[in-house]
């Protein structure tokens, strides 16, 4: 049922990759110069790596962290985020991920469930979110910040724990080696926190084996396609690690480089990636849906801002891409006029196009939320490969993945090796392996409910398997049932959606016991100011256009073009603009970029009551 790691711990892993690879580059990172010039690029060796995880793990042994002691992290995705979580591991300590977007009463509700002792934080921001709610969290006994000053007692600063490891590291030099040899398969590694159906986040708890499983399976899926001509990772690729490492997707990223050894280019600001993939010209990126959506989207704009013969060869070019994509999904090579057209549309659109993403760029990895099948096939036929996955912070993220040679858009893939997978009568899909949680923190009734007793993790997520592919429909809790009897999967429609119309960000389809679908509509800022310029209202902000009748009739004809493709039950009867984008910081969206259904439905009650006050029958 399982892989085999070679391993017993991420420490072990890692100290071996180390032992491999010493002066090897590891990682890069950008380091802001102080003077305002343009900001450099450093890097760090394996070797130099190790040194600054060694201190800094034993100024944690001198804290007090003992085994499986919880240390947070609450920060962005940069380098100093990595170094704190593999000196905690090293310390045989266990990372609590604190998402930096979170309120002070929710890191509180997370530090104080954790149990964690100390905690790493990004700034000045994140330090005074614990200062604000130090009461609730008497169990925190020291902060450590990365940018910023102590204060002399609370807090100290990166580089005075660092100084207290080296301390202790002249006083027992074979101590830290003795710290990761303590370090077992069954320790817990992470406590990585996600929604509750109650409204507190529930704490999943992951220990060494999970890692140590998806890191291996991630080695044999290279083998396994090595075997069938495919190279898709080795020590010399570079991949650019913007993901949120606070979840669990960006974690996966972490555990599978130290098992290949490839060297990571890390920044978590999102708005760098693109001027980051010139300078980074990485191999590989793992990204969520929404970042293609982005580039898609800027690339329809730019062909339509370019006049209209310009914006009718782009659309000639998107349909070829569309069929040459179809094509290989077959297993077929374009021959024939497809082949001619497919050789012209790379020379006006699709070459352009990969030059935005470097020279170097084999594939991306989508996952967190469904990846629209348009767009995906855009991008194939384009000579841009795209590898939707699938996982929970449940299964430590990497449970599915398409192959290269073996894509089929609209599906998450085949199972990873080691991983099982069947359907519950209701098409629940259920898994079974190493890579499955060994529990909730806290939470015995919950863990019951999710883990059968013969070890199959339901996923709450509805599918069925084609050929061995998995393709999810819908959450099992977000089936929409109208009023009149008839099931509506949400999410395919909304997809499909951010396909018609580059000027929306988010489309949350409503209708549970309703008498038909409506929606609600939140337009992408950049875009629909391009749109408006074009249009001669660029004179008016964001809150504005979503008012003005051109920009409805805009999304109206999306609308009618998406509703010309599902059954009636299916189709969107009424739609209201929202008056802004959803945002993380107002909880309507998760960091990782889900929408978060039932809070939206809620916030905006009023107006997706509005939109059936006339209704008088069931569709």
């Amino acid at each position: 049922m399982g892989n085999t790691s070679p391993f017993s711990s991420v420490p072990g892993m890692f100290t071996h990759r180390v032992a491999e690879s010493g002066d090897a580059v590891a990682f890069s990172h950008p380091v802001p110069d102080p003077s305002g010039a343009p900001e450099k690029w450093e890097t760090l060796t394996w070797s130099q790596t190790l040194d600054r995880v060694r201190d800094l793990a034993l100024g944690l042994h001198s804290l007090g962290v003992t085994s499986q002691a919880r240390c947070a992290i609450a920060s962005g995705t940069r380098m100093e985020w990595i170094l704190a979580d593999l000196a905690i591991l090293c310390a045989g300590g266990a990372s609590t991920t604190v998402y930096p977007s979170s309120t002070p009463p929710d890191c509180a509700y997370i530090l104080s469930d954790s149990g964690s002792m100390v905690v790493f934080a990004e700034d000045a921001a994140q330090v005074a979110k614990l200062v604000d709610q130090r009461a609730q969290i008497p169990g925190v006994s020291k902060v450590v910040v990365f940018d910023g000053d102590g204060d002399g007692d609370w807090v100290i600063t990166l580089d005075e724990l660092s100084a207290l490891g080296a301390e202790l590291r002249e006083e027992r030099p074979g101590l830290f080696d003795a710290l990761v040899a303590a370090v077992r398969p069954d320790h817990l590694a992470t406590l990585i926190y996600t929604s509750g159906s109650t409204g507190r986040p529930k704490g999943v708890r992951l220990d060494h084996s999970n890692w140590l499983y998806e890191a291996q399976a991630v080695q044999d899926l290279d083998e396994e396609l090595r075997g069938q001509g495919w190279e898709m990772l080795t020590p010399d690729d570079v991949q650019y690690l913007w993901l949120p490492l606070s979840h669990v997707f960006g974690k996966l990223m972490q555990v599978s480089q130290l098992r290949i050894g490839f060297r990571t280019a890390v920044d978590g600001r999102v708005d760098k990636i693109v001027d980051n993939l010139a300078i980074v010209q990485p191999t590989f990126m793992a990204a969520a849906p929404r970042i293609f959506e982005k580039v898609y989207n800027r690339v329809v704009m730019q062909a339509a801002e370019g006049g209209a013969a310009k914006y009718r060869i782009f659309r000639w070019a998107a349909g070829v891409a569309d069929r040459v994509a179809r094509e290989k999904e077959k297993g077929r090579t374009p021959t024939g006029l497809l082949a001619v057209q497919h050789r012209v549309a790379d020379r006006l659109v699709f070459s352009r196009l990969r030059a935005r993403f470097g020279e170097r760029l084999k594939f991306f990895v989508s996952g967190s939320a469904p990846l629209s099948p348009e767009i995906g096939r855009f991008f194939y036929g384009a000579g841009i490969l795209i590898l939707e996955g699938y996982g929970l912070t449940e299964t430590s993220a990497g449970t599915f993945l398409n192959r290269p040679g073996s894509v089929r858009f609209g599906t998450v893939g085949l199972p990873m090796p080691g991983t099982e997978v069947k359907l519950a009568e209701d098409g629940e899909i259920l898994i079974r392996g190493g890579c499955v949680m060994r529990g909730y923190h806290n939470l015995s009734g919950a863990t019951e409910e999710a883990l059968g007793p013969d070890g199959w993790f339901a996923t709450g997520d509805i599918g069925v398997l084609e050929g061995g592919h998995l393709r999810i429909t819908d959450r099992k809790k977000e089936l929409i049932k109208t009023s009149g009897g008839k099931y509506v999967a949400p999410q395919g429609i909304e997809s499909r959606f951010k396909a018609l119309c580059p000027y929306v960000s988010n489309l949350v389809v409503h209708g549970d016991r309703r008498p038909y679908c409506t929606a609600l509509v939140a337009l992408d800022p950049e875009a629909v100011g391009v749109w408006a310029a074009e249009n001669g209202l660029g004179h008016l902000d964001y809150t504005a256009l979503t008012a003005e009748p051109r920009v409805r009739q805009m999304v109206q004809e999306a609308v009618d073009e998406l509703n010309r493709g599902l059954p009636r039950h299916e189709t969107v009867k009424r739609f209201t603009v929202l008056p802004h984008d959803l945002t993380v910081e107002e909880g309507e969206i998760t960091p990782s970029l889900k929408m978060r259904r039932r809070t939206i439905e809620a916030k905006y009650r009023h107006l997706l009551d509005a939109m059936y006050e006339d209704s008088v029958r069931p569709l």
